[in-house]
Parts: structure tokens; sequence; C-alpha cells
């Protein structure tokens, strides 16, 4: 095994792969360099001198600027790097026009939907409009338990502390995620729950709900009954009797919508888990199916590699208000834009947001840049799409449900446990995290350090997606983790 990774023949820097003694030489293809330091796993060294001031390459592109000399084989961190990055920028289009061979789709069980694409589970979805009817939508997701088996897959209640005391966009935000949420291809059933004197009611919540399956929808609003669990009780098992003569049927990859996440990062997330994220995306769009990046924060640094990627200079212009648009956001609560990466990331070898933002894009592939959502915005456009949501794990993964994704794969080298409302498969960066954390993660992507290549994994990957999408169950459905998270972006009254 290699203890040390020189990512392009540009960088001035190394990470290493295995924990480095001071006085060490270690190899890393294209030369040597003795530590004069120890270096922790997935920590960055010099491999010459740079000079105070000087940009720091990585990836091929500054990840910050040098603030003090930095002799050949020091330890490279936020004791001697920071940001180079500022506020909104003006940008030019500089088109890459990627193309990504066209593929033979794969298959996969899904269950076959009236309307829309097919979705991957079968669920029961109880919907809250609003956050003062949670504990009779817990209650609820509680006394149907004894309906899940067959053609049931589950009964989950997404629960969420909003739908009242909102303003403007803010509100218009959860009104229009509570309605992606009705249509999810995943749900096979939803009972929309209300209270009745809330601002996003189930009257506001269905007026976006569009074109939807009537036989798979029912509403209650709670103080129009005497018996709200009675009740509530009652359609549910109307909708479970519906579900029980659905049947998984082969559907095409093509269908499949995949949402693109990292979260807990540390400094080989950009080199094993993203990669191969970024290969099985390609292969996805080779076949005509679809994946969804997000996290915008975490693009700052990297975003004209996007920019340049994009189909048009319609998609390029839109990119560029995804950027800027939510540096002003930040800006908007007097907020420093620049405030990443967190301390676990800095922990595992992430120095600053450039170097975190050149990792995280490496999720994206190759591929062409076919489309640029708002927030709660269904996807439309097959290839790969971009997001506005923030960095926030929940938040985000929420995100990437609420534009359709049937599923998130979520890449780590820390760890975290958590699902959003569809299963998220939780790839490790490094072995050592996979192999203790094996109740929280469903694949290793740390053996590309061990001789596995990346189209390997990659390859490897897709056939995963593949089996969770026909039903295997992901580590956070079989610990029973099901959460909801709405960005919110607005007052409260």
């Amino acid at each position: 095994m290699n203890k040390l990774v020189r990512i392009t023949p540009a960088d001035m820097v190394a990470v290493a792969l295995t924990p480095l003694k001071a006085g060490e030489t270690v190899d890393y293809g294209a030369g040597s360099v003795t530590p004069t330091e120890d270096i922790t796993m997935g920590h960055k060294v010099a491999l010459r001198d740079i000079a105070a001031g000087e940009k720091v390459i990585k990836y091929g592109f500054p990840i910050g600027v040098a603030t003090q000399d930095i002799p050949l084989g020091s330890h490279v961190h936020t004791h001697n790097l920071h940001t180079g990055l500022s506020g909104a920028l003006e940008y030019e289009y500089h088109p890459t026009h990627p193309q990504l061979p066209a593929r033979e789709a794969a298959t996969f069980m899904g269950w076959p939907r009236r309307l829309g694409r097919p979705g991957i589970r079968n669920e029961l979805w109880i919907i809250p409009t609003v956050g003062c009817v949670n504990d009779n939508a817990k209650a609820l997701e509680k006394l149907t338990q004894k309906l899940v088996g067959g053609a049931v897959e589950g009964v989950h209640a997404f629960t969420h502390p909003y739908g009242c005391s909102q303003m403007g966009g803010d509100q218009e935000n959860t009104r229009q995620a509570l309605a992606n949420l009705v249509t999810h291809p995943n749900a096979g059933g939803v009972l929309l729950l209300g209270l009745g004197c809330e601002n996003s009611g189930v009257s506001e919540i269905m007026k976006r709900v569009g074109d939807h399956d009537p036989e798979r929808l029912r509403t209650l609003i709670c103080q129009d009954v005497e018996d709200e669990l009675e009740a509530g009780m009652a359609l549910i098992e109307e909708l479970a009797e519906r579900m029980r003569k659905d049947a998984r049927r082969e559907c095409l990859a093509s269908e499949l919508v995949v949402g693109l996440k990292c979260g807990g990062s540390d400094g080989l997330s950009g080199i094993t888990a993203n990669p191969t994220i970024g290969v099985f995306s390609d292969l996805l769009g080779s076949m005509g199916g679809t994946t969804i990046l997000t996290e915008v924060p975490e693009m700052f640094g990297a975003e004209t590699i996007l920019m340049d990627r994009c189909a048009d200079e319609a998609l390029f212009e839109k990119t560029v208000h995804l950027i800027n648009d939510f540096k002003g956001y930040f800006e908007s609560y007097h907020m420093p834009v620049y405030e990443n990466p967190s301390p676990g990331n800095k922990a595992g070898g992430i120095t600053t947001l450039e170097d975190k933002a050149l990792g995280c894009t490496q999720k994206s592939g190759s591929g062409p840049v076919k489309g640029v959502l708002k927030y709660a915005e269904k996807v439309e456009n097959p290839g790969l799409n971009l997001l506005s949501a923030p960095g926030n794990d929940l938040v985000a993964s929420t995100g990437l449900a609420l534009s359709g994704a049937q599923l998130v794969l979520f890449s780590t080298g820390r760890g975290t446990p958590f699902g959003c409302p569809v299963p998220t498969v939780k790839i490790a960066s490094n072995s050592p995290l996979a192999q203790k954390k094996h109740n929280w993660i469903d694949f290793d992507a740390g053996r590309l350090l061990s001789g596995m290549t990346l189209d390997q994994l990659g390859a490897e990957l897709m056939a995963l997606v593949l089996s969770v999408a026909g039903g295997q169950p992901t580590r956070n459905e079989a610990n029973g983790f099901h959460d909801l998270a709405i960005f919110k972006q607005g007052v409260t009254l």
C-alpha cells in the first residue's frame, strides 16, 4: 500500500494515506519527501518550499494562500494555510463540452407508479402540515406498524417544526417541500395530516401537489374530527389495503434519480469515496439516468469547474446565480461566507473551503451539467443536475429527496448514522471507518488504497445501488433511521 499520494502533477502537496513519522522518507511516485514532523492520515505534506503569500496547489487548483514560509516536508494545514476566497464574483463561460458515452441501461426491480418515475420503496408516509400535529403523526406511526409486511414496506411519519409562523419565501418553501413529499415515488400511500388553523394547511399544500394518483392519497384535518387517531387509522388502513395490490416490476436504471452528498469528510474523501461516486454518476448518466449534486457552500472554490461543464450558456448563467445568490444568503444575515470546514473536517485533514470543495465536487464525475434546480424544485433533465441547498447533512439530503431522488449516496470520512426520507447509502472514504462502524457504513471506498481501481469500485457501487433500488435495505433503514429537515430561510413569527 502506498503511504502518500500526489493527486495531480501540478500539486505542491501530497496527502498521507497512513500516518507518517518525522524523518521517514516516503515515495509519492514522481519523487520522495521526508516529513519534518509527524503527519496524520489524510493530512498534507509540502513537496517543495512554499513562500508566504504563494497559492498552494492541490487537485491541480489553488486551495488557499500560505500565511508563512512552508519548508519542504512540513505539515500544511490551518496553522500555515488560509482560504483565498472572497465574496460574489464575476465569471466567464469557458465550455469544455464534456460528453458521456451512451450505455445500455441496467435494470432494477422497482415499484411502477401510474404517474412519474417508479419508486424503490413502497412505503406509507404520514406527512404533518404543521409541527402542532407532530405527536399525532408519531402516534399514528406507532399504531400502524402492525400493517407493515408484504407490499407495505414501512410506515414513517416525517415530522418537522414548520407550517405556521412563517412568512414569504420561507413559508412557500415549506409548502412546496411538503407537496413534493406527497408525490414522491417511494411513497405508495400518503396521509397528509393537518391541524386546521395553520398557515400551510391541507388546502394550501394540495394547491401545490399538482398531478397525483388520488388512490394513494388521503387527507385529515384533526380539528374536524372527534378522534383523530381513530380517523387516521381508518384512512391509513385504506391506503395499506390499496398498496397490498402493488408488486415490484423490472424497471430501467434510466428512471433512477440519485442524490450525491458528503458529510463528516476527511482528507481522503476527495481521493477515494467522492471519485468513486463520480464514476457512478458518469455510469448512471451514460444510461440515461439522473444524479443531483448539492451543498452549494461546498462548491465555493470549485465552482468554475462545474460552470465550464454546463451544457449551454443559459445553464452557466443559472450556475453563476446559484453560487452568488447563496453567498448573498450568508451576507444577508451578516454571516461569514467561508465559515467552513468544520472541526471534524479539519481534524481529518481538510484545511480550507477550497480544499473541501475540490474534493466535494469529485462526486459529480466528468459529465455535463444538464440542469440547475432551485430548492424544492423537481428534477426534469436526465444527467447531472445542481441543486440549491446548504451543506448541512440532513437539510441537504432532504433537499435531494424533495427534488425527486429515490436514494442518496452519502460519502463520509468520519462516519454518521442518519437517514433522510429516502434510503441513504453511506460510503466510507477509509477502510478503518468501514470496519469500525459497519453498522453505519454500506460501502468501503477505502479499498482504492489497497489495490482496487476507481472503475472497479464505481461498477461495484452501481451494483449496490441497483440492489438497494430493488429492495436491499441500507444501514440507516436497518437501524430504523428516517428523518426530515426542511431548509429554514426566514424569521419565525
